[in-house]
């Protein structure tokens, strides 16, 4: 199957496992011209190697992040799996350095599959409290001289917004690779390929989809080699995402940014009502002028909001209290704000932070919201609610 055509406002669903290709010679032209591992092939041949549905949705991908290239695969984690693989060379892969703050499953493939199966070379770099002290940092990426730099714009659960640009310079100053993790933040906060990442992975399982009904990831960039890599590595897995789900994506995309703004905006309202309360021992949101990182993400996202995500610790006099008034405040709410272990929905979600984070977060009071884009005033009344 040759480029598809055309033929209205949206790609048709491809199902097919394999194209017709016709004759011998345009089956010869097809598999020489796949080993070039172009973005939108001369030819269609097998779906786990490019789909016309999957292309599509990922050059609507590359309008949101201004990209040269994207690449979808069926989990965030497959598209980690797929931009970190493509640095690592038999023999020769160098130190790699991480945030301590990034995502558990992240932390977890890091030990288990780089360091436990692949015999990496790893190390971390950790905040100061909740600002990451960017003089220290530099002089541990002086000394470790590593090959990639990896770390989240904005950090789960605590929200500390990470220096991007000041990370970027000093990564690149050493001659490291970036890869950042934008999931959080999205394009419509921060577009880090402008800055000089060389590449940004998103679970679009979350602000991309958006309405918890999709689970994919998507690695960005606009270096053809790396692409290229990623393509091949991506087809040898098999992490390509289905024709379905993609197509379901591209539809989802075209609402990112009016979904997105509002949730912003949800976000920054339901911040002040828990700031406000007396129930409420601390609110962890980038817009508010006490989060230790606020004047980083003011500068990074140039006012273009602060992102969906919110933590607060409630109040307790001690641990058994506070974990009483943490389940009293889920049990409140709980007939609109479902307990549930993801983020990015269309609907205000929460997860209690101990029994998920455990040792690492231990505030028994602590619950995060993933804050959705339903009507302002219905969410402030329920959060009220749920206070009392």
């Amino acid at each position: 199957m040759k480029k598809q055509e055309e033929k209205g406002p949206r790609t048709p669903i491809y199902r097919n496992a394999g194209f017709e290709l016709e004759t011998s010679e345009k089956t010869a032209s097809a598999f020489i011209s796949e080993t070039e591992n172009e973005h939108v092939p001369d030819q269609y041949i097998y779906s786990r190697y490019r789909n016309p549905t999957v292309v599509s949705a990922e050059t609507a991908v590359m309008k949101v992040e201004g990209s040269k290239w994207a690449l979808l695969a069926e989990s965030g984690m497959a598209s980690i799996d797929i931009a970190l693989s493509i640095f690592q060379e038999a023999g020769k892969t160098g130190k790699w350095l991480f945030s301590s703050e990034i995502y558990g499953g992240t932390l977890s493939f890091i030990s288990s599959v780089l360091v436990n199966r692949r015999g990496l070379s790893v190390e971390f770099f950790s905040p100061d409290g909740l600002s990451f002290d960017y003089d220290r940092i530099e002089e541990h990426v002086k000394n470790l001289n590593p090959e990639i730099l990896y770390f989240e714009a904005i950090s789960n659960p605590l929200l500390i917004v990470a220096d991007g640009k000041r990370l970027i310079k000093i990564a690149k100053k050493y001659g490291a690779k970036v890869i950042i993790d934008n999931t959080f933040a999205t394009p419509a906060l921060w577009k880090p390929l402008e800055d000089g990442a060389d590449l940004v992975i998103h679970s679009a399982t979350k602000y991309f989809g958006g309405h918890g009904n999709i689970t994919a990831g998507v690695i960005c960039g606009n270096d053809r080699s790396f692409m290229q890599k990623a393509i091949e590595y991506r087809k040898f897995t098999g992490h390509m995402l289905s024709p379905d789900d993609a197509y379901r994506l591209e539809t989802q995309i075209a609402s990112f940014h009016l979904r997105y703004r509002q949730q912003c905006i949800n976000a920054g309202k339901i911040s002040d009502l828990l700031t406000d309360s007396e129930k409420v021992a601390s609110v962890y949101y980038p817009g508010l002028t006490t989060h230790a990182t606020h004047q980083i993400a003011k500068s990074l996202f140039d006012n273009r909001g602060y992102g969906a995500m919110i933590t607060f610790d409630l109040c307790g006099a001690d641990e058994e209290e506070k974990r009483a008034n943490r389940d009293r405040f889920i049990e409140r709410v709980s007939a609109e704000i479902k307990l549930v272990p993801t983020l990015g929905d269309s609907h205000t979600i929460l997860m209690p932070v101990e029994p998920v984070w455990g040792s690492k977060y231990h505030e028994p009071g602590m619950i995060r919201l993933s804050v959705g884009f339903e009507d302002t005033e219905k969410l402030l009344e329920l959060i009220s609610f749920g206070l009392k």
